[in-house]
């Protein structure tokens, strides 16, 4: 991973932190508790940055370092925050072989970002996934809930113009 991946700060408010706290305090007696709280922590923020993880770790008494092993170990997790156009690139067999990976590459230079990544306005981030169940479509990508397939590298400044 590189070292953008923090690329937009921590912006938590008073009411997610209340929030979490209630969140906290439900659950705080409870056996297992940390993959819920966890659970309902990323809810409340889109993701589990660090600042986020510290409070959990101070409330419930659980090393940090225990909280953030969970959070990296589960795919469930994120450590970024999403951007508002989450796109994500198919990297499965049939999108892969017909040129995903150019697409994904294109998308990392004219976003400045890497997979994983959000671009500093928050307004889009980048991850690879497999196989969408679209492969008739390939190479595919999706924004949000949009399916663009059939893609070349050439189609991808004017998919992100219509998000900007």
């Amino acid at each position: 991973m590189s070292s953008k991946t923090n690329t937009v700060p921590f912006a938590g408010t008073k009411e997610q932190e209340s929030e979490l706290l209630k969140v906290i305090n439900a659950h705080k007696d409870d056996k297992g508790a940390l993959m819920p709280i966890l659970q309902q922590a990323q809810n409340i923020y889109g993701y589990l940055p660090i600042e986020v993880q510290t409070m959990i770790s101070n409330e419930m008494d659980i090393p940090l370092e225990k909280i953030y092993g969970v959070v990296t170990f589960y795919s469930q997790f994120s450590l970024s925050p999403k951007g508002k156009y989450k796109i994500s690139v198919c990297l499965g067999t049939a999108c892969y072989v017909k040129g995903s990976g150019d697409l994904y590459n294109k998308l990392k230079d004219l976003l400045h970002i890497d997979g994983g990544e959000c671009t500093p306005d928050g307004k889009f981030s980048l991850e690879a996934c497999r196989c969408i169940g679209a492969c008739g479509l390939a190479p595919v990508l999706t924004v949000n809930e949009d399916v663009y397939g059939r893609l070349t590298v050439d189609d991808i400044s004017g998919i992100l113009k219509k998000y900007e």
